[in-house]
């Protein structure tokens, strides 16, 4: 039984409790009809996405359209309080494929090549090539900035799929520069292009970025017509070619929305009512909160069209109107839609071939996002909405689904595939195998999460348990050295429990000096065990 169709789908708001039904009613035909009982090594599907944060249905998100990852979720394990490494996309993706944290990568920026710095580090996809495995990528896995031109040459079985020998409908063309469909914008980047600063200037992408790439865009293109969609085909294809072969395979796929742009085909937009879309009810810096938190929402000014003012507070925070800020968060939306299809385009073709019983299946989000909370958009923080990220692992020796709200984080994943393939673990890795929580035979497996982010010199460890959220700042000139009372230079402490939308600064406020105390001691303690 495949998964939805967007036929099935045009009508989805309207009849979303009658959809849930009837899909609960296709679940079991789906996942256990005419698979073969020999016992064999497990596939790896491995599948990032890019900037998603838990907009999912299966994760709370009642207006999020998902109906493809909320199917795959009631036979997957749920990770709700998983939190990413550094809220960017490199270092976050570099640190979940080598399962070392941040300050072992030595990446905290989209500028450091991975192998510049480690260059004997085992990733990955490079691990289960070493255990017999063909591995194969398409999308974006690594992202190029962190790696060499192969995609990392020595992870991949196959050459990795680059971006420009995915194959588009000729009737439509390859998007401009690897995002636009409308032709409208299309018109208008072709003027660019021919014009003389253009001409001078080879990296027309880079160039377009201080003159012309709007934030948002829609068109009647179909899916295939936009980059997900092509990845989507491509790896179904190399699906095709794998499942051919008698090795086990490792298939890393990598979309590219809902990152902006904010592009996407007009199905998915009208998916959403624009009327019905709130805005984020908390828009200010939280009481007692020190500037290292905070930032100026940078990516986002880098979108550019006519008519198009991005105007700041006196903390250089951007000032949008609602209308705007509807307009975003609407086509945030549509991608995180159009993405969930393309996954289902995936696993309806893992399901066609029998696949399913002898698969691992993991879907990710490299980092959370921001919405308009905290007037912050994008990523880049120490925040919940920007370290929270969606796990999702689907193990088809699995008895019983799980939802874990215990703190986990993406070092974990590269021990946890170890654990679930049954095969040798790579050594040195900062992680925890999160399959005893999958099992059902751990409530949790840590204390808490960690992430980092720098800013101005400064380096903020946050340390993310079940209920609350402490983050510290100290000089980066301070990082792998004995911590100390004096060294840090800023604080956070927030409690999810009583206030989840993180408005105001708890270190100091009656009642929080006990759990003040000790998450500082532990961070301390972890951070100067680590030196």
């Amino acid at each position: 039984m495949k998964f939805v169709f967007f036929r099935e789908m045009i009508f989805f708001n309207k009849f979303k409790k009658i959809m849930t039904k009837i899909l609960s009613l296709l679940l079991t035909s789906w996942f256990f009809c005419g698979f073969s009982q020999q016992e064999k090594p497990l596939n790896v599907v491995f599948i990032a996405v890019d900037d998603l944060k838990p907009a999912i249905g299966s994760f709370g998100d009642d207006f999020a359209i998902t109906p493809n990852m909320d199917l795959l979720a009631r036979e997957s394990t749920l990770f709700l309080n998983n939190h990413t490494q550094l809220a960017v996309c490199s270092p976050s993706r570099i640190s979940l494929l080598t399962g070392l944290r941040p300050d072992k990568t030595k990446v905290y920026n989209l500028k450091t090549k991975m192998r510049d710095i480690n260059p004997s580090v085992v990733t990955l996809p490079q691990h289960f090539k070493a255990m017999g495995y063909t591995t194969a990528g398409v999308g974006k896995v690594f992202d190029h900035r962190g790696v060499d031109t192969h995609l990392d040459k020595p992870s991949w079985s196959i050459p990795f799929k680059k971006d420009h020998h995915l194959e588009y409908p000729k009737e439509w063309g390859a998007p401009a520069i690897g995002h636009y469909q409308s032709s409208e914008i299309k018109s208008k980047i072709d003027s660019f292009i021919t014009h003389d600063i253009i001409k001078k200037d080879s990296n027309i992408s880079k160039t377009l970025k201080g003159i012309y790439r709007p934030p948002v865009s829609s068109s009647l293109a179909p899916d295939e017509a936009y980059a997900d969609g092509a990845i989507a085909k491509e790896a179904v294809r190399m699906l095709d070619e794998l499942s051919q072969n008698n090795k086990p395979f490792f298939l890393a796929v990598g979309f590219k929305r809902p990152h902006l742009p904010f592009s996407a085909p007009q199905k998915y937009w009208d998916l959403y009512k624009r009327e019905r879309i709130a805005i984020e009810p908390y828009r200010q810096r939280a009481k007692n909160t020190g500037e290292l938190a905070y930032h100026g929402s940078g990516e986002l000014r880098a979108y550019i069209e006519e008519g198009r003012d991005y105007k700041s507070d006196f903390n250089n925070q951007l000032i949008l109107d609602e209308e705007f800020q509807r307009e975003l968060i609407h086509g945030y939306y549509a991608c995180v839609s159009f993405i969930d299809f393309q996954i289902g385009k995936i696993v309806n073709s893992l399901t066609e071939k029998g696949l399913m019983n002898n698969t691992i299946i993991v879907i990710w989000g490299d980092h959370g996002y921001h919405l308009g909370d905290h007037r912050l958009w994008n990523k880049h923080s120490n925040f919940e909405q920007a370290t929270r990220s969606p796990l999702i692992i689907y193990y088809p020796k699995a008895k019983t689904p799980q939802k874990i709200s215990a703190p986990t984080e993406f070092v974990d994943v590269f021990p946890t595939l170890m654990s679930l393939a049954e095969i040798n673990s790579a050594k040195n890795l900062d992680g925890t195998s999160l399959a005893p929580l999958m099992m059902g035979q751990d409530k949790k497996v840590k204390d808490f999460a960690v992430s980092q982010f720098p800013r101005s010199g400064k380096m903020g460890y946050s340390f993310r348990t079940e209920r609350y959220r402490y983050t510290l700042w100290i000089s980066q000139s301070k990082i792998g050295s004995q911590i100390h009372d004096s060294d840090i230079v800023q604080e956070e402490l927030f409690d999810y429990s009583e206030d989840p939308l993180e408005t105001e600064n708890h270190v100091g406020k009656e009642g929080y000096d006990a759990i003040y105390n000790q998450l500082k001691q532990q961070a301390m303690a972890f951070l100067s065990s680590t030196s």
